[in-house]
């Protein structure tokens, strides 16, 4: 484990720096994240069993994308694509306890934009593959080690320092993701929630069944891994708790959030700071009577992603642009701290949408997320177009899906079950299939194409 260095040391290390460019020429860059937060639990995504005054204060203040989606939903793969720019299969990346590779050792975020002139600062689960960052390496400072107790008030001392030079600070927090430890009855890492009456629980959601035509090897998982997903036998009653905990869960993040807020606002930081705010993945809230991550349902890979610009340009707007929040955000930091963007990089920036406001730019024409299931070689892809989402996984009855997005985004009826899509499925299996050959995303087995209809080739 990584020795905890004194804040004092580290908060105010920029001023031992000699001032490379001046800290009005670029803006600072803060980057608050959680673990396991779907997009939908936020009181500013319309989600009346949840209050989150703060995230609802940086949405008012910023940008708020319905559309962003996790590169992959699993914590190490997820941060993988957030801090190489990469698509996780692509370079080694795609499970739990994986090491960046060593080609790409010296080109993390942390260390292009430090390479760029910044001060690189880093609070929090890091889980690449060390719950650590070690200090001074990739490119960072570790100013707090991974607990969420106590990390707010490192993160306010380093920004109450005066900085010569501009900052990038990353504060990573590992709530709501202790809602694991709820299903499997251990006590929670940062406290137990009280027991509620029945009647003060959330509702089962709209889309609490499976669709007749779900990918049957997402139930083999969970019958297969009671450690991940121990709710087999979950009532409904232990769904309500189970999303209740949640919910409280993502209020406790919010509120230490609400304390880095609060020093931006004492430190005047926000006419010359870009404050980003998303999560590494979402999870399940009972909806299919999935927890967890791993699967590709919308509530697992659709997160939250609000971005506040400098003097909160376009505050308030809320943007349908899609966006894959690993890889896109690796490219828009870079942009915005003049960072060298490696050539291999997979992402696009959302700067100018952001900058611009405007819901009718373009951006991507579809992202894609991948998954490989925790402890699992099971693997699955989606491509999310702007109206449809295919889901794909490599083996299993009704391994392949089709929704349409604008009229069922709780994903209950599979459309690729019908004629009728076919022209759309086709159109989809294309993407993915030319996805796969541009990155070189290698097949489940040799001399097999994952994707139907396709053969495969040059297979080693």
């Amino acid at each position: 484990m990584v020795k905890q260095i004194p804040i004092k040391h580290l908060a105010c290390f920029s001023l031992l720096c000699s001032s490379v460019v001046s800290a009005t020429e670029r803006p600072n860059i803060i980057y608050i994240f959680t673990d396991q937060q779907t997009a939908n639990a936020m009181s500013c995504a319309g989600n009346p069993d949840l209050h989150t005054p703060n995230l609802d204060r940086l949405a008012a203040a910023g940008v708020m994308f319905k559309n962003a989606y996790c590169t992959a939903p699993l914590s190490g793969p997820s941060r993988g694509a957030m801090f190489t720019g990469h698509y996780p299969d692509a370079v080694g990346l795609s499970v739990n306890g994986s090491i960046i590779p060593d080609s790409l050792q010296t080109k993390t975020l942390g260390t292009l934009v430090k390479s760029a002139g910044y001060d690189c600062a880093y609070g929090g689960k890091w889980h690449l593959p060390l719950l650590d960052v070690p200090d001074k390496e990739y490119g960072f400072d570790n100013i707090y080690q991974h607990s969420d107790d106590g990390l707010a008030e490192a993160c306010i001392e380093y920004l109450s320092c005066e900085h010569k030079k501009p900052f990038f600070l990353v504060v990573s927090y590992d709530n709501p993701h202790n809602i694991c430890e709820y299903a499997r009855s251990q006590n929670l890492p940062y406290g137990n929630i009280d027991i509620p009456d029945m009647r003060d629980c959330p509702g089962l959601p709209a889309n609490f069944a499976k669709n007749p035509y779900d990918a049957d090897v997402i139930e083999s998982e969970k019958r297969n891994n009671y450690n991940v997903y121990p709710t087999a036998d979950f009532t409904p009653e232990d769904w309500r708790m189970y999303r209740y905990n949640y919910y409280r869960l993502v209020e406790k993040v919010d509120k230490e959030i609400g304390k880095i807020v609060d020093a931006i606002d004492k430190n005047s930081l926000w006419k010359n700071t870009v404050v980003i705010f998303s999560s590494d993945h979402g999870d399940g809230v009972g909806a299919h009577h999935w927890n967890q991550k791993s699967a590709l349902y919308e509530e697992v890979i659709n997160i939250p992603l609000i971005v506040t610009l400098p003097g909160k340009k376009n505050g308030g707007k809320v943007l349908p642009q899609l966006i894959s929040n690993g890889i896109d955000l690796f490219a828009s930091i870079c942009e915005w701290t003049g960072a060298k963007m490696p050539e291999s990089a997979a992402g696009k920036s959302f700067r100018k949408i952001v900058e611009e406001g405007n819901p009718q730019n373009p951006h991507q024409e579809y992202v894609i997320t991948e998954t490989r299931f925790d402890g699992s070689k099971t693997r699955g892809w989606v491509v999310r177009s702007k109206r449809y989402k295919y889901v794909l996984y490599d083996k299993g009855r009704y391994r392949e899906q089709l929704f349409d997005m604008q009229h069922d985004r709780g994903e209950m009826r599979n459309l690729a079950m019908e004629n009728t899509y076919g022209k759309e499925l086709q159109k989809h299996r294309d993407i993915l299939e030319k996805w796969m050959n541009t990155y070189n995303i290698r097949p489940s087995r040799t001399k097999l194409h994952d994707v139907p209809g396709k053969k495969i080739k040059n297979v080693q």
